[in-house]
């Protein structure tokens, strides 16, 4: 399964919500350094999704706010 996933980091509560055109917002603690947004990210998304971290990969957009993540 595919998500587009739009990273809102430098929030107050870590949170993961779907959107009525199919895109996801995630609202994360973590400042957008040295890839700790993205490792929220992932838990976040493995939490949600009950797979494990390892399975969860950001496929575009690790640099950026637009990510393309990819679970099984």
């Amino acid at each position: 399964m595919k998500l587009w996933i739009k990273a809102r980091p430098g929030s107050r509560a870590s949170s993961l919500e779907a959107q009525a055109d199919g895109t996801w917002v995630a609202r994360l603690k973590s400042p957008p350094v040295d890839g700790k947004a993205n490792a929220e990210l992932i838990a976040l998304v493995a939490g949600r999704f009950g797979c494990r971290k390892a399975e969860v990969t950001i496929r575009s957009g690790a640099g950026g706010r637009m990510k393309l993540v990819e679970i099984p």
